[in-house]
């Protein structure tokens, strides 16, 4: 059926200006086993089966998932809207998380790139994708905050930092939105797992909730999410998909949502398994009096005959709306040519430069042999990452070809697998030392097969799988120069790499264009200007480790009475927002300053004070001192010195990216609102309350100018 066609269906149930009117007298006219199949959703497993098309027929199904390319959605949806008594057109779901068939980097690794702009277009290339092979609902974007780089679903969020991610889930929703409906996902705190076990626990306060964890979710409704999915986690003890104070209270009183919600996969039958509820009656009865409207699965709406019909009512209408808004949506044709070409800025600008001693890299691409070593050098399936939908091994360039297509004739280039990517054969070193021996320059790409982030993989330790941590050392001691090329999903833990490789180069999974992006920033055609979204720790034993933390009555220090270990610096490996370039920046003159209505400021130095409803210029200046062009993320954070509740010890606010050329200069200016002071007070009401502040700006969390200034009322 063509998406003309499925327009002009849906433009009768949401004919303006009487919308309302319409889906309500549709309501009216179906039965209660019409009603309650449009709450049912089913997983086609690639094609939609005999049994399933049969439901379609009788009006018993809502929507299909799983359902790959036009040749298997048409079929089903002609059915739906010509065979079924009241002709409700099917939604067709997918979890379109970082691209359909061209697939761009994983979201963590764009979420490096601080660069919303373009985490809004990959979601529209990858909704112009998903829309022309007949899917209209993405189970994305993920915006779960992670602080345990244990938990595998690490790789499809934005990682440890609410208003980064908040960013970033307002993008890809507005980028997913103009060709199909998003769903932010999971709501809620299910990246709060007890020590990074997937479907685990979350044992967060009401406040670390509202303050950590809800805000991406927040900022996705305000940009338009037309869909939420719930979470299989339990929050102290109730989950999420069985949760009314988070459904109802929170997501439909306080922010006003008028979108549907989806279950989780079977996450309404696993109340049982939580022990919340006794039969599949009585879970389906807690999942819809929370506030859950489709059931992905489990098959247990259909089969509530006894389920309250005022909650069947209201959920029938949320999903009836959710099919509505999909004939609001003008999809455009996708370009192939631009599409490519998007996946590779996203993918260099997603690379981060954790080192470079002596200046090791950029490489000279006409050195007489490079060696290539590491079972994820040459490897096509693995660069797309988790959750790579219809992308095709085929379609990837490998870091081997990338570097291939950049040198001279004249350079030799060396490959040699060397090992798995975690079998413990080691029989490959021989190849891979010969290689090493014999090149100017040593890579090793290292890391993780795709399936060992994502869901359902979690790992309790993060280094190098199988025996890459023996290779990269047998390589390292034979003397060559080694460029340490990480493929993964997660933070690893790099603590012998860190001490003893000239130059580390974070690419996680890039996707297609992993190749040509790695090997432009190696030879410096492309200057990296990637920051790290999570802190990667020195070891596992410091896990969580995040860089907004709280301090406590005793912050670490030289006593040995205070908050820190005796084994381990208390001090992440690299922090938040840490990346290196091939230049050199330097941060100068920095000054706040109240920001008046008309747009004037008086930029003085010295102490500012600031009202409950003013806005804060904040202005640096950032040169570049060095022999190359680069892009600087400059990155604001604050910290309350003394509140009613304690406050992390700095809070990202702000960030801008500038592009400078050798020796320019330039002042970069950044707001900060009063309002974006608040935190949930003793009363767990938003406040901000008056005292002093100290703002840091700089290239990190770590690192930067500080200024004061003051909230006063």
């Amino acid at each position: 059926m063509s998406r003309v066609r499925y327009i002009l269906i849906l433009a009768v149930l949401v004919a303006a200006p009487a919308s309302a009117q319409n889906l309500d007298s549709l309501l009216a006219r179906m039965t209660l086993e019409e009603k309650l199949g449009q709450l049912n959703l089913l997983s086609a497993g690639g094609r939609a089966s005999p049994e399933q098309m049969q439901l379609v027929r009788a009006g018993k199904l809502g929507g299909l998932f799983n359902v790959m390319g036009a040749e298997n959605t048409t079929p089903v949806q002609r059915i739906a809207v010509t065979e079924s008594r009241l002709k409700i057109p099917l939604l067709f779901g997918l979890d379109v998380i970082h691209g359909y068939r061209a697939i761009f980097p994983i979201p963590l690794a764009e979420a490096g790139s601080f660069d919303p702009e373009a985490a809004e277009a990959t979601a529209r290339a990858a909704g112009q994708e998903a829309a022309a092979f007949g899917i209209n609902w993405t189970y994305a974007p993920m915006v779960d905050i992670a602080h345990d780089p244990r938990w595998g679903r690490i790789a499809e969020g934005s990682g440890e930092d609410p208003y980064l991610g908040s960013l970033l889930a307002a993008a890809r929703v507005r980028g997913f939105q103009e060709s199909i409906l998003a769903t932010a996902k999971h709501f809620a705190a299910y990246g709060a797992a007890a020590a990074g076990r997937d479907y685990n626990t979350a044992d967060v306060s009401e406040r670390t909730l509202r303050e950590v964890y809800l805000p991406p979710f927040k900022a996705a409704i305000d940009a338009g999410a037309a869909t939420l999915m719930s979470a299989f986690n339990d929050i102290g003890g109730v989950p999420a998909s069985g949760n009314a104070w988070l459904t109802d209270t929170v997501l439909r009183r306080e922010w006003k949502f008028r979108g549907m919600v989806v279950s989780d996969w079977t996450s309404i039958a696993e109340l049982i398994a939580h022990g919340v509820a006794g039969s599949r009656a009585e879970a389906g009865r807690i999942a819809l009096a929370a506030g859950v409207d489709m059931d992905m699965e489990a098959r247990i709406y259909v089969e509530g005959k006894d389920l309250p019909i005022a909650l069947v009512d209201s959920a029938v209408l949320r999903v009836l709306r959710a099919k509505a808004r999909v004939a609001q949506l003008r999809p455009v044709a996708p370009n192939a040519v631009e599409i490519r070409a998007l996946a590779r800025r996203a993918a260099r600008e997603s690379i981060v430069l954790l080192k470079n001693e002596a200046g090791l890299l950029p490489l000279d691409r006409a050195a007489p042999a490079i060696a290539v070593i590491g079972p994820l050098a040459d490897n096509r399936l693995d660069p797309l990452g988790p959750w790579h939908t219809d992308g095709k091994p085929e379609d990837v360039v490998t870091v081997l070809q990338g570097i291939q297509a950049r040198v001279p004739s004249g350079t030799q280039v060396l490959y040699a697998r060397g090992a798995g990517i975690d079998d413990t054969a080691t029989t490959g070193f021989a190849d891979a030392l010969a290689a090493a021996r014999r090149a100017k320059v040593a890579i090793l790409v290292l890391g993780e097969r795709h399936d060992m982030s994502g869901e359902a993989a979690s790992r309790a330790s993060l280094g190098l799988p199988g025996v890459q941590q023996q290779l990269l050392e047998a390589v390292a001691a034979t003397g060559t120069p080694v460029v340490l090329v990480l493929m993964n999903g997660r933070p690893l833990i790099l603590e012998w790499a860190a001490e003893h490789t000239p130059a580390i180069v974070e690419s996680w999974f890039l996707g297609v264009e992993s190749g040509n992006a790695v090997a432009e920033v190696l030879f410096g055609d492309v200057n990296p200007s990637g920051r790290l979204p999570v802190t990667f720790p020195r070891s596992v034993g410091q896990i969580p480790l995040y860089y907004n933390h709280r301090n406590t009555g005793r912050p670490p220090a030289a006593n040995k009475f205070t908050s820190k270990y005796i084994d381990v610096p208390v001090t992440p490996r690299y922090p938040f927002g840490y990346g290196l370039s091939y230049t050199t920046f330097a941060y100068r003159d920095l000054k706040v300053a109240f920001r008046t209505t008309t747009g004037s400021r008086d930029l003085q130095a010295g102490p500012v004070r600031l009202g409950a409803t003013d806005t804060l210029s904040v202005v640096v200046t950032v040169a570049n001192t060095g022999t190359r062009e680069g892009t600087e993320v400059v990155q604001l954070y604050v910290r309350d010195e003394v509140a009613s509740v304690a406050r992390p010890v700095r809070e990202l606010k702000g960030f801008s990216r500038v592009t400078l050329k050798p020796g320019e200069a330039r002042r970069i200016e950044l707001r900060l609102a009063a309002r974006d002071l608040a935190f949930y007070g003793l009363d767990m009401k938003p406040v901000v309350e008056a005292g002093t502040f100290r703002v840091f700006v700089g290239p990190n969390s770590v690192e930067g100018l500080e200024a004061v200034f003051q909230v006063i009322h």
